[in-house]
């Protein structure tokens, strides 16, 4: 008998800790995706409020403010262009030495300096496309980062293939900047899609896997801090190519 209660202890216990750690998992997760979310959020914020102080309507179309001048049409736009991914590389080569405020402080920085960055796009592109090519976005994200974080299927395998994509995007988008081709940006748009799709599913299952239940409140806030840049930079990255594909441009 105390041999049976003692097996069933344990069994309990087990299934305790199976319970706490499915709990830990969640929790852990929806702080990744609540991160991405506001990220998100405040990049879009920004973004609109960037355009609409960097542009007046005028009879003949859009003109340029000083302020837009100075962000869109001077040498500054090139530290606004690059100043998100100077904010990327501090973040992931500084987050482990940070507390977790700063780290949160430094991932709001980032989501606000891609607003500043991508508000260029309402110059470009109708409002209505954007929000239509932003729904679509949303939509496919979902489905993609729900598959990486529910399927049984190793998804590791895929990580160097699609690494090697992404390297292989980035040197035809600079080269393009000289050639200008209409074609091969419209190549590079499709593959763009596809590796960041396949990216979101992997770095779903990438960043669930990193989860450990023995993690201190700061080691894993950080990690869930660490997820939502992966996965926001997914999101934004899919968002331009899907926008480049399927955006209506202003006359």
């Amino acid at each position: 008998m105390a041999e049976f209660n003692q097996d069933r202890f344990q069994v309990r216990s087990g299934a305790q800790g199976a319970v706490a750690v499915d709990q830990g998992l969640r929790s852990y997760m929806l702080s990744v995706y609540n991160y991405m979310a506001v990220g998100l959020g405040l990049t879009g914020l920004v973004a609109w409020a960037t355009f609409q102080a960097a542009v007046v309507a005028t009879p003949e179309g859009l003109a340029l403010t000083g302020f837009g001048n100075a962000i869109y049409a001077s040498p500054l736009k090139w530290v606004v262009m690059l100043a998100p991914l100077a904010m990327v590389f501090f973040l992931s080569f500084r987050v482990s030495k940070m507390s977790l405020s700063a780290a949160q402080i430094s991932f709001w920085a980032f989501a606000g300096l891609m607003g500043l960055s991508l508000s260029s796009i309402f110059l470009v592109y109708t409002g209505v496309s954007i929000t239509r090519v932003f729904f679509i976005t949303a939509a496919s994200f979902g489905a993609l980062s729900l598959y990486g974080y529910t399927t049984k299927r190793d998804l590791s395998g895929f990580g160097s293939f699609l690494m090697m994509g992404l390297f292989g995007i980035i040197i035809a988008s600079l080269v393009n900047l000289f050639l200008q081709s209409t074609m091969m940006q419209f190549v590079i748009s499709i593959i763009g899609v596809l590796v960041f799709a396949g990216l979101t599913a992997y770095d779903t299952q990438r960043i669930k896997e990193m989860y450990w239940v023995g993690d201190a409140a700061a080691a894993a806030g950080k990690k869930a801090i660490m997820g939502a840049l992966s996965l926001y930079l997914n999101f934004i990255n899919m968002f331009l190519m899907l926008l480049q594909l399927f955006g209506n441009q202003r006359n």
